[in-house]
């Protein structure tokens, strides 16, 4: 790292929570705020994903091959991905600062999704990728021209006082994969984005656990239920997040396991992985509704909160559409929580306008 980058580095770092803090001192009017909203504010962080669909994309291929009904909801989509973009403008990552300063009153740190990096334009900063038996073309964080795309974003962090907080990253695959080089691959892509974590003042970022979609479950064994098939899966995540954590160490970005699909399905098992690494740099970054079942939706967010401290994604979801936002809320206030919130608004409707009614149920009951 050079000497340049590691002064805004340091710069980043310093000024992101003061900033956020000082700048959620008036309302997006000009007017003063209350200033207990304003500490509560200075936790919340935009989500990218949330309003994905105002960000510019590369042009979707031809829908060959779609039945008609496909074609129609691709069609409805678009036309509501247009009138979105119509309301609020088409955007960038390097546009998010500015437009999290612009449009989330005392917002002054974001969460962001690796899926939205990169200039689309710019063919030299992507490189391609399998997945599910598709190629297509994911941010490079360690090429060149990514890395003066980087430069770019962290200069506009450092010029709107809005700073990056956690990666939301699909990219790092197959960490807990049985395939020993597909596992060695999602760990080196991992290193790479932690890197880049680094490099634009993020202080973490998620990694997926990966393996089966659907974690292995017991089978009868000896007249008891036992779960033999899951026991490699987690001995390589385990291996995968000390090695991810050990990165994260040197560069200053803490690895993060969110309750997702396979694996982190199940709130004990993060448990378990984190207790296994035992390091400060892989901890837990919970979701308000990516569970298996309703009974999760408080109790899983309640035996994950001790072991976050960086981020934590408040939701409303269409599959959960009556999650109870002051009853997770009040999960976070008694496990005493008090790192950062990020707003992943995921119902009906306008995303921006669900995400500023989601920031009025959060702060409003924040301790």
């Amino acid at each position: 790292m050079t000497k340049q980058r590691t002064g805004r580095r340091e710069f980043l770092v310093r000024t992101g929570i003061g900033v956020a803090a000082a700048g959620g001192l008036l309302e997006s009017t000009g007017r003063a705020a209350p200033s207990n909203h304003n500490e509560k504010a200075s936790r919340i962080a935009s989500n990218s994903y949330a309003v994905r669909h105002l960000f510019k994309r590369r042009p979707r291929t031809a829908s060959t091959g779609m039945s008609a009904e496909q074609r129609a909801r691709r069609e409805a989509i678009d036309r509501t991905i247009e009138e979105l973009k119509r309301k609020y403008g088409e955007i960038t990552l390097l546009d998010f600062p500015q437009f999290t300063r612009d449009t989330y009153s005392g917002v002054r740190k974001m969460d962001v999704w690796s899926s939205l990096f990169g200039d689309v334009n710019d063919d030299s900063q992507f490189a391609k990728r399998e997945s599910r038996g598709r190629t297509f073309l994911e941010f490079d964080p360690s090429r060149p021209a990514s890395k003066r795309w980087l430069d770019r974003l962290a200069d506009n962090v450092a010029n709107t006082g809005v700073a990056v907080k956690h990666i939301s990253n699909n990219a790092p695959r197959n960490i807990a994969d049985m395939d020993e080089q597909a596992r060695r691959e999602g760990i080196r892509v991992a290193r790479l984005w932690l890197d880049a974590a680094a490099q634009i003042g993020a202080t973490s970022m998620r990694v997926n656990t990966g393996g089966p979609r659907v974690r292995p479950q017991a089978q009868i064994d000896g007249g008891y239920p036992r779960d033999r098939e899951i026991v490699p899966y987690m001995r390589n995540a385990i291996e995968s997040f000390k090695a991810m954590a050990d990165h994260g160490e040197k560069v200053g970005v803490k690895v993060t396991i969110e309750n997702h699909w396979g694996l982190a399905a199940d709130p004990m098992n993060i448990r378990i992985i984190i207790n296994e690494v035992g390091s400060p740099y892989c901890e837990a970054s919970p979701d308000f509704c990516n569970w298996e079942h309703e009974y999760m939706l408080y109790h899983g967010l309640e035996a994950l909160v001790p072991m976050a401290t960086s981020m934590i994604h408040a939701k409303r979801w269409t599959r959960y559409p009556d999650v109870d936002i002051p009853r997770c809320v009040e999960v976070l206030n008694k496990g005493g929580y008090k790192g950062d919130i990020s707003l992943e608004y995921e119902a009906e409707g306008d995303p921006v306008e669900g995400t500023h009614k989601l920031m009025a149920d959060v702060v409003g009951h924040l301790a």
